[in-house]
């Protein structure tokens, strides 16, 4: 019997009632058996967390990112979507070895984890997938993977049969949906309508929905991205994706930035996930998508810091705090409270994912993802209101402990799992490895 006590925090258990509890959080083999007052472990041996001065909460959870592309952080920097795409991330993506997709990965999660984020859904590259789940099998992340599916278009260096692009989504599905106990899952990845040819899309939606696994892509970032679709495909990027059968409760779009009215009812009816990431689109000069009015309409919305290259960092506070700032210069004040923020990190993600009944939440049954942030540092003191503390005064740098299904990943600070200097070391050595060749 494993047993992890987090001592003496205040509690923002995300539940139903949102409710805000004082003491300690135990958990049992995995799941949390105990929530508030004091709890005393079971057995002889547990560990214990100290949370006093701390606050709480469920781990964040993260619907967009693509760790693969961590090595390329700070090399397009002032580019626009498909000028970053064309020039920068894909010929480095078409460069990538093997151990350059690995190395990639535990910096990402390294960075990931230390910041509070226990749960991603993760896109790759066209290659080396299984690289990416190893490094979060080791790492103890909750990870959603797929690799990005590329059959048309300009992508030289990236293209791929259609068929060929199916037959190893489905093997990298068979391998790893569910694998660890369920830590790990698929989701099938078309990168995006111009990338990717009809046939593929359509495929997908059959093909994805016949294992069960979750549909993952981008749509609607870009103004230019939007002329393009029109021209192609004869339709709006949404209404075209739901058109081939890329809508629906199992599906996640990131961004959604430029929607028609049609579009955004669309989402709104068929349950379709939109992942959130501010940062990246105001770095890339996108836009802001409108969430509140989204979320007025039903849709779900979660977030996400997408990659290195675009934000240029994965912490899940900074997304937190953008998007309850970035839409009250147009909505007012109450854009989104501070509370639905941190639901929308953390349950709303899971919701996204299809993992809402076992994560998100700190509730006794689910499964143990909980981090506690300080608050008693000179820029959050004196946390008087922990939503608040959290949204717009906490740092990934104040996560002091993480647990992903029970596992102490991150303790005082120090990741217990990966060796973060040398993810860093190996990340430098091969981020200008791969930028000398290309």
């Amino acid at each position: 019997m494993t047993e992890v006590v987090i001592r003496g925090g205040t509690i923002l258990t995300v539940d139903k009632e949102s409710r805000v509890l004082a003491g300690d959080v135990l958990c049992r083999d995995g799941r949390i058996v105990q929530v508030g007052g004091d709890a005393v472990p079971a057995g002889r041996d547990y560990e214990i967390l100290d949370a006093e001065g701390c606050i709480v909460l469920p781990g964040l959870v993260q619907t967009h990112v693509h760790t693969c592309q961590t090595l390329a952080r700070g090399r397009a920097d002032e580019l626009a979507l498909l000028d970053w795409l064309r020039t920068v991330v894909w010929p480095y993506e078409a460069a990538l070895a093997r151990d350059d997709v690995a190395a990639a990965a535990r910096l990402g999660m390294a960075e990931l984890l230390l910041g509070g984020t226990t749960t991603i859904q993760d896109m790759g590259t066209v290659r080396h997938t299984d690289a990416i789940f190893e490094a979060a099998r080791a790492a103890g992340i909750r990870a959603t993977i797929g690799k990005a599916m590329m059959d048309a278009g300009d992508i030289a260096g990236l293209g791929e049969a259609t068929r060929a692009s199916l037959d190893e989504s489905a093997a990298l599905c068979r391998a790893w949906h569910g694998a660890e106990g369920g830590r790990l899952r698929y989701a099938y990845a078309p990168r995006f309508v111009l990338s990717c040819s009809e046939d593929l899309l359509r495929a997908v939606a059959a093909e994805a929905r016949g294992f069960g696994a979750r549909i993952h892509t981008h749509a609607s970032e870009n103004r230019d991205e939007l002329a393009a679709v029109r021209r192609e495909r004869g339709d709006d990027n949404v209404a075209y994706l739901d058109r081939v059968g890329l809508t629906g409760h199992d599906v996640g779009l990131a961004h959604c930035v430029w929607l028609a009215d049609r579009e955004r009812a669309i989402m709104a009816e068929t349950g379709t996930h939109l992942l959130h990431c501010p940062s990246s689109n105001l770095k890339l000069a996108s836009g802001v998508a409108d969430i509140p009015e989204l979320r007025a309409m039903g849709v779900s919305v979660s977030l996400g810091a997408d990659g290195a290259p675009c934000n240029n960092n994965l912490d899940g506070f900074l997304e937190m705090r953008l998007a309850a700032l970035i839409h009250r210069p147009r909505v007012g004040p109450a854009a989104i409270p501070a509370s639905q923020i941190v639901r929308m990190a953390t349950l709303g993600g899971a919701a996204a994912l299809g993992l809402d009944a076992s994560v998100g939440s700190i509730e006794t049954g689910k499964r143990a993802d909980v981090l506690v942030v300080a608050a008693d540092t000179p820029h959050a003191a004196p946390a008087e209101s922990a939503y608040s503390t959290v949204v717009f005064a906490a740092r990934a740098s104040d996560v002091r402990h993480v647990v992903v299904d029970g596992r102490v990943t991150v303790r005082d600070r120090t990741l217990l799992t990966l060796d973060a200097a040398r993810a860093v070391a190996d990340a430098r050595a091969r981020a200008r490895r791969i930028f000398d060749r290309i």
